[in-house]
């Protein structure tokens, strides 16, 4: 059952910044040929934007795993939650980072929550998730851990 999920789409700015490649694209296509200047161009941003959502990652809790892009860490090795914004967020990604935490970081989002990893026979202290949502992943994630328990 899942609890929680989020989609890191990419910004409207991002969008925004990515059509620079139409301009880009016209430029150099425009002198050979105008109706291949403009398809191509039209084509390069479409294919970028593709790219830009076919890679946005997931987040997911669910009653038995947390899953973030590719990886998945079973809740019965995630331990301590905690949310981090403004500052703080920038203080984890840069500063405060060790080297050998796990990352799912977009330059987009910039909260971030980290999930301390408590398997013994794991070299990853911790996980170092974006997201938009930082309270209700600490939530679903400590709603998750209820569940286990319980049951």
């Amino acid at each position: 059952m899942t609890i929680y999920r989020e989609r890191l789409w990419a910004s409207p700015w991002v969008f925004i910044s990515t059509a620079l490649v139409i301009p880009a694209s016209l430029l150099v296509f425009l002198p050979i040929n105008f109706f291949v200047g403009v398809v191509v161009s039209i084509a390069l941003y479409a294919a970028c934007v593709v790219v830009l959502v076919a890679t946005s990652p997931l987040i997911e809790v669910t009653s038995d795993h947390l899953s973030a892009g590719s990886a998945t860490l079973p809740l019965a090795f995630a331990g301590e939650a905690k949310g981090f914004e403004g500052e703080e967020a920038t203080l984890e990604r840069g500063q405060r980072l060790d080297a050998r935490a796990w990352l799912l970081i977009r330059g987009w989002v910039s909260s971030v929550v980290t999930v301390q990893v408590t398997d013994a026979n794991d070299p990853t202290p911790y996980w170092l998730v974006s997201t938009r949502r930082p309270g209700e992943l600490i939530r679903a994630l400590a709603e998750a851990k209820a569940q286990q328990l319980r049951s």
